[in-house]
């Protein structure tokens, strides 16, 4: 979806009718994206004062009071992304899936880098889903990180819930996406096919699927990619929701320039001969000790992102 910058009444209306329209298709999990709820990227032009006035304590605040009513109402478990304020001066880049029991989940983005007030969180995010499945939440940059979908996967999780604001990112890295042209989103009732060329190519789709279907298939769970889609401050977001088996196989995409929803039954007996299952029954834990010592090389996400 596309989300407007700061503006949460609208941002909710619309998770409010994809809930409905996706509850009343038989769906029992929805996925909205990263930051749908107080929108995304402009958030980095906030004075310190402005991100106050944007950010809501969790659970305590308004928008996930919101999602636990939508999800009782419904009987799904719902997922948004807002910023978080966790104390003075303490903000999160935060992601809140609600239970139709009106439980609740939170993940802080582990590899924030939207403003030099965001923090990092500390702590991986692995529950239990009304049904049986197990399930993961990763932020965008989080995904980036091999270890971090393993040690999701060691944690037990069956679905990783992946909620993204990218593609169409401006970048120096002539083999990284891209900008997108912003007359090409604004002409898209007329061309339409223009703006979904670019959606379904290396500066959306294709980078997308090299490596989304690797974290499903290497680690054998299920993987739900929600992204925001159109105008995101000064960048084009590419959309291309959708939703990959344990195998890495797509079950349902979409790359339509508009605010879309794509569907799939998760097939829990896919899970048991996942061939990265097999393979992390395979691991060999003695080995991998020097991925927790500190090479020296490591850099900050903040830094590292902008230096892109």
């Amino acid at each position: 979806m596309e989300s407007l910058p700061g503006d949460k009444t609208a941002n909710f209306a619309k998770v409010e009718h994809f809930t409905a329209q996706a509850a009343a298709q038989g769906a029992t999990l929805v996925v909205f994206p990263e930051c749908c709820l107080t929108g995304y990227w402009f958030i980095r032009h906030l004075t310190l004062e402005q991100l106050t006035a944007l950010a809501e304590p969790v659970p305590g605040g308004p928008s996930t009071q919101r999602l636990l009513t939508l999800a009782q109402r419904h009987g799904v478990s719902v997922g948004a992304g807002l910023v978080e304020v966790a104390g003075e001066g303490e903000f999160h880049n935060s992601y809140v899936v609600a239970l139709p029991d009106g439980s609740w989940h939170r993940h802080r983005k582990l590899h924030s880098f939207e403003h030099s007030a965001i923090r990092p969180g500390a702590e991986l995010t692995v529950f239990d889903l009304p049904g049986g499945f197990r399930a993961g939440v990763l932020i965008c940059y989080d995904c980036n990180l091999v270890e971090n979908v393993r040690m999701t996967a060691l944690r037990g999780a069956e679905i990783l819930i992946a909620p993204h604001q990218t593609g169409g990112v401006r970048s120096r890295n002539p083999n990284l996406m891209g900008l997108i042209d912003r007359r090409l989103w604004d002409n898209r009732r007329a061309a339409p096919a223009v703006i979904e060329a670019e959606f379904r190519s290396d500066k959306g789709r294709g980078w997308l699927l090299r490596w989304l279907p690797s974290r499903a298939h290497d680690n054998g769970l299920f993987l739900i990619f929600s992204n925001g889609v159109g105008v995101d401050d000064d960048e084009i977001r590419t959309g291309n929701a959708m939703i990959l088996d344990p195998y890495g196989r797509l079950l349902a995409e979409t790359s339509v320039a508009d605010d879309a929803m794509v569907l799939a039954n998760l097939d829990a007996a896919l899970l048991a001969e996942a061939t990265g299952r097999k393979w992390i029954r395979a691991r060999r834990p003695e080995l991998y000790i020097p991925l927790t010592v500190p090479t020296g090389r490591e850099c900050d996400t903040r830094k590292l992102k902008f230096e892109e």
